[in-house]
């Protein structure tokens, strides 16, 4: 109990460290000193951007910062009352939101990037971005000191009293009668929203269902969005909460935007589709962003809620199509395509049955790509992607008999004539502790013999990684010639990839039943 307590200290240390909710601005948040007690390690002070288009990313930069610092602000004060495994994940986005922080600041100019590592950064973040990791550290060892793997209390899986804003009362008699079928046509039909186009429905864009939405709501809401192609960027923000998007199947329900970093945003705006409420759902839809490979990092959908589900639907992009950003996620029978770290962020993410399908971009001649780069910057951060009897395809090629899918999630490409799909690696350390496991997977032979790929030219992250492979098949998954990385492994213990599994990495057995989608709670589907 003493961790315990030392948690719950370190924790109030870290709401004190923030500016108080009064003075979310997005300048004084980022100008607020540090308190007199905490020293963060790094100058205080940022830069000011010279041209019009710095200008313009710096202030994208402090809006973002503005948004995650606030989230983080209702992370903490929830985590102190949680449950062990919520408290872990709240703590965890909470690091994840201060270095999403950073990260805008660094692409704006405003902090300097050393080898991965922000060396200039307001004192004040700094201060309680430490204590939030020293609450997640402490919270760690006194779990990892229980001699069953469950607190003290023995309330593993109760629901806490004080949580975050709508945390779904997930059996609640309503929605258990709603989804005991998976019935998704009777759900569309007792949709509490409609979106079209046609004027059939209650709103004519997403966005103005969103805006309808109850604020807070621990149950959920359902919103049909008709068939269709909606041109226009969604967000559904931390206070809209169960918000359940189900369309009309991959392909027909399409949500589709241009933004990229070209347009003097940040990495983290530029998504198409972004959702932070807890509770979220997306079913049968499509959500692209077309901005091109030229335009670099353009994200088609991001997904910071916890508790988040996306089920049968299609991702598409280049490069950085999936923001996996943070908190507990889980993706079944679903199409990402893109090129460049396409599935990427510090969530906490199982996918079960996906298809991971590599693009060829059409303006280079020459071309690798990368499926995964996973963030994970913490140790003690229960964070990674967890890959789990899905496929790895180049884009125009035919699924592997051995894993169908429910949805035609790629209706919505234009056909083309095969050529080579380039060559595409598993994965790459974006951060120091990277984590990415793949598991009872089909690999198809654009992957080289190598697997994996480093960062840089570097050593960087090859031994405090964590890249794992279980009982994987196809012309990909041969490991005689596997990269020889310390953090490499294959795994050959049930037990080891066992920990990987959605019942224990991201705690599904005891919150996935009430969704109504189909999962599997072990290593065998």
């Amino acid at each position: 109990m003493e961790q315990r307590r030392l948690a719950l200290a370190l924790i109030m240390a870290a709401l004190l460290a923030f500016p108080a909710p009064a003075a979310r601005s997005v300048e004084r948040v980022l100008a607020a000193p540090p308190p007199p007690t905490v020293v963060g390690p790094f100058s205080a002070g940022t830069s000011t951007p010279s041209s019009s288009s710095s200008a313009s990313l710096a202030a994208a930069a402090r809006e973002d910062c503005a948004e995650l610092l606030g989230d983080s602000l209702d992370l903490l004060a929830a985590a102190g009352a949680a449950r062990h495994d919520d408290a872990v994940a709240w703590l965890s986005a909470a690091l994840t939101n201060h270095d999403t922080c950073a990260d805008g600041l660094a692409e704006a100019g405003l902090v300097l990037v050393s080898d991965h590592h922000i060396s200039t950064m307001n004192t004040g973040l700094a201060a309680a971005r430490a204590t939030v990791r020293d609450a997640l550290a402490a919270l760690d060892h006194h779990h990892a000191s229980a001699t069953d793997g469950c607190d003290c209390t023995g309330n593993e899986t109760t629901v806490p009293q004080h949580d975050v804003c709508g945390f779904p009362r997930w059996m609640a008699s309503t929605d258990r009668r709603l989804l005991a079928a998976d019935d998704w046509e009777k759900m569309k039909a007792a949709a509490d929203l409609v979106v079209a186009q046609d004027g059939t429905g209650t709103h004519a864009t997403i966005g103005d269902a969103v805006d309808a939405a109850p604020h807070c709501s621990d149950r959920r809401t359902v919103i049909h969005v008709k068939a269709g192609t909606y041109d226009e960027v969604v967000r559904v923000g931390s206070r809209k909460t169960n918000l359940v998007f189900v369309g009309d199947g991959a392909g027909r329900t399409v949500v589709t935007g241009n933004r990229s970093v070209a347009d003097h945003v940040t990495t983290f705006q530029t998504a198409t589709f972004a959702a932070s409420g807890s509770g979220f759902m997306m079913v049968d839809m499509t959500v692209e962003n077309r901005a091109g490979p030229a335009r670099h990092q353009a994200v088609a959908l991001r997904v910071s809620a916890d508790r988040a589900v996306v089920h049968r639907c299609a991702i598409l992009g280049y490069q950085d199509t999936l923001y996996a950003h943070s908190q507990r996620q889980f993706y079944r029978d679903c199409d990402v395509h893109g090129t460049v770290d396409f599935v990427f962020g510090n969530a906490a993410a199982v996918f079960q049955r996906c298809r991971l399908r590599s693009r060829r971009a059409i303006t280079q001649s020459s071309q690798t790509n990368v499926v995964t780069a996973q963030d994970r910057r913490e140790p003690c951060q229960k964070t990674g992607f967890v890959l789990q009897d899905c496929q790895f395809l180049p884009e125009h090629s035919s699924s592997s008999s051995s894993s169908s899918s429910s949805s035609s999630s790629s209706s919505s490409l234009s056909s083309s004539p095969a050529i080579a799909a380039p060559a595409t690696y598993l994965g790459r350390p974006w951060r120091l502790y990277s984590r990415v496991v793949v598991m009872r997977s089909y690999i198809g032979a654009h992957v080289p013999p190598r697997g994996w790929m480093p960062w840089n030219a570097t050593n960087y992250a090859l031994d405090t990684l964590y890249y794992a492979e279980y009982m994987n098949r196809g012309p990909g998954a041969g490991l005689a010639g596997r990269v020889t990385w310390r953090g490499h492994r294959v795994i050959a213990d049930a037990a080891e990839a066992d920990r990987f599994t959605v019942a224990r990495f991201i705690d599904g057995a005891s919150w996935l039943p009430a969704t109504g989608v189909h999962f599997d709670a072990g290593l065998y589907l």
